[in-house]
């Protein structure tokens, strides 16, 4: 017999919720702060939204770490998703277990580790740090996340719609694109908006690999919040998660219709049936 939720069990999720949101919240709140004391509410205000645009330092760290993520986050996921077709398409080929291991080490690899591996590659190949060398480091360990949630969705993958396709002269790239893709697509966009966020989200990595003229929105923040938070890193923040926010409605909202298309496809084949 169902009881439905006890009042612990809404107690803990309640407080479980409000531990993990509510210092967002407040931080969203105190980014319209008119006192320059981010503990000290003095009235409604967006003075600091227009400081913020003044500042040409945190400008110029956002423009640099919306670059890193979003061109790391395309390659790794064209990376990430070739790596899965591998992983699950091509069998027992040699190499398959260094190869798989290779795609999941990064995922539960300290990111210190991670950093330091790639300054001391970097140092050895007497490659400039900068800008190039923090996106090689954010495709590096974004990939391998893309690579497992796109393997996730091949695993359950029809292929009797693609030999449908083969059988009927579609070449298999085409097959790929017109077939595979599309109904993967979800995996996808999902595994590119992962990819996108742990770039924005990244300072360990970031500090070892970078250089001058490549300091990015995490570092910059770090760096400032050291000598104290002031309301212009909270209007930041608050921009970074309203970005956020919106990408996870986006991808939800895609993901959701192309369920929903695909549903309808596959009634209209049994009708037709």
């Amino acid at each position: 017999m169902n009881r439905g939720p006890t009042w612990f069990n809404v107690a803990s999720v309640t407080a479980g919720f409000a531990f993990l949101y509510l210092p967002i919240v407040i931080l969203v709140v105190y980014s319209f702060n008119e006192s320059r004391l981010v503990t000290v509410w003095a009235g409604f205000s967006t003075k600091w939204y227009v400081a913020l645009f003044q500042n040409q330092g945190l400008l110029d760290a956002a423009w640099v770490t919306v670059r890193v993520a979003f061109v790391s986050a395309t390659v790794a996921t064209v990376l990430g998703t070739m790596a899965a077709i591998v992983l699950i398409r091509a069998g027992r080929f040699p190499g398959r277990t260094l190869f798989s291991g290779m795609i999941y080490a990064p995922l539960v690899m300290p990111e210190v580790i991670t950093g330091l591996s790639l300054l001391l590659l970097f140092v050895a190949m007497n490659f400039a740090r900068g800008f190039w060398t923090v996106l090689i480091a954010h495709i590096t360990f974004s990939m391998c996340f893309v690579a497992v949630v796109v393997q996730s969705r091949l695993v359950t993958f029809d292929r009797s719609v693609e030999e449908a396709a083969l059988d009927l002269g579609c070449p298999p790239l085409k097959t790929f694109f017109q077939i595979t893709l599309p109904m993967i697509l979800p995996a996808v966009i999902s595994g590119w908006m992962l990819a996108f966020t742990l770039s924005l989200d990244d300072l360990v990595i970031a500090s070892f690999t970078t250089g001058p003229g490549a300091t990015t929105l995490p570092m910059k923040i770090y760096s400032q919040v050291r000598l104290g938070v002031t309301p212009e890193i909270n209007a930041v923040c608050t921009i970074l998660i309203g970005i956020v926010t919106t990408g996870v409605v986006a991808a939800s909202l895609i993901t959701k219709r192309q369920e929903m298309e695909r549903q309808r496809a596959e009634r209209l084949a049994v009708a037709e049936a």
